[in-house]
């Protein structure tokens, strides 16, 4: 389906949880509480969503939290909505601490690609962003996920003054296996705003000086907004997702779930729809024409270089990730 900009949105990201196993600071601060799990939508009613969003034309689904993983039964929903004719991908965002436990019941389900949160391979900076000292089990997670042969895609959100000097080691991840290492702007969402983001302009160029021959990677490697660059000697490629230097929005194909059954059409603002009590309800017409409305409104573009303007109050584990 497209949007009133011309806009074809086929790509729905879907939080099923607003737990996690870490608690990243500009993601999930000290204090937060979650919602109760009577609010949560139950699997099948994600399903059933899904249903109606792949009736509309999306076509790839994006499973996100919270930790997604810290739910059980996340592999039998991938199973699930692969299943649902018109789907032709299902992929994953996860902060790796349970992936290699549940990589097996993953690619059973037929999850097509991961992407895994990494800020930092120091141990001691990994617990003061996160607040726990996992970063072996996320390491381990890394390699089995490539080692499996399922598509692996590194995100890392750089900050001033604390990890902004390991884009070099983080990106070295990508040397030897078939990884892509990409580096996002922070965005001023939750306690975001309070964090001093790291240019991708500034990283590329970094890049450029210690690799010569950096070179554009035109191919494809997601249902994002990334633009990837290859690396002479690397065997994965370097992305940059960049919505404050390298606004995107005129090619935005997505529209996201909120694990309470909340459709946002842009991350920036406040707005959204509940399809929860329709959905329980029953009311499945109802839920694809709110889906509809959701893509219909989508609007022209986000406006994160300018903080005043957002109006999106809520943490990022609160939308989804």
């Amino acid at each position: 389906m497209k949007d009133m900009r011309g806009r074809t949105i086929d790509y729905m990201r879907i939080s099923i949880t607003d737990r996690c196993n870490l608690r990243c600071k500009y993601c999930m601060p000290d204090g937060i509480q979650n919602v109760s799990m009577d609010e949560i939508l139950t699997y099948e009613e994600i399903v059933a969503v899904c249903m109606e969003a792949a009736a509309l034309g999306i076509r790839k689904f994006k499973i996100t939290g919270g930790e997604p993983l810290v739910r059980k039964g996340c592999s039998e929903l991938i199973r699930q909505i692969k299943q649902i004719p018109g789907v032709e991908q299902v992929t994953m965002t996860t902060n790796g601490i349970l992936l290699k436990k549940n990589l097996e019941s993953l690619l059973a389900s037929g999850l097509d690609a991961v992407n895994i949160s990494l800020d930092t391979l120091d141990t001691k900076r990994f617990r003061e962003i996160t607040g726990f000292d996992r970063l072996d089990e996320v390491l381990a997670s890394i390699d089995a996920a490539a080692e499996s042969g399922l598509k692996v895609k590194i995100n890392s959100v750089l900050q001033s003054g604390l990890n902004d000097g390991e884009w070099n080691q983080l990106l070295k991840l990508a040397k030897s296996k078939n990884i892509d290492v990409r580096f996002i702007e922070m965005m001023p969402i939750g306690d975001g705003k309070q964090c001093r983001p790291v240019s991708n302009q500034e990283i590329l160029g970094k890049i450029e000086q210690e690799y010569p021959g950096v070179e554009k990677d035109e191919s494809i490697h997601g249902n994002g907004p990334a633009v990837y660059y290859r690396i002479p000697g690397f065997v994965g490629s370097a992305g940059f997702i960049s919505p404050i230097h390298g606004v995107f929005c005129d090619r935005c194909n997505r529209i996201r779930m909120t694990a309470t059954g909340e459709l946002k059409p842009c991350l920036c603002y406040q707005d959204a729809f509940s399809v929860r009590e329709m959905v329980r309800a029953g009311r499945t017409d109802e839920v694809r024409n709110i889906i509809s409305k959701v893509i219909l409104m989508k609007p022209e573009r986000h406006c994160f270089e300018q903080k005043k303007d957002v109006t999106e109050s809520r943490k990022m584990v609160q939308i989804g990730g």
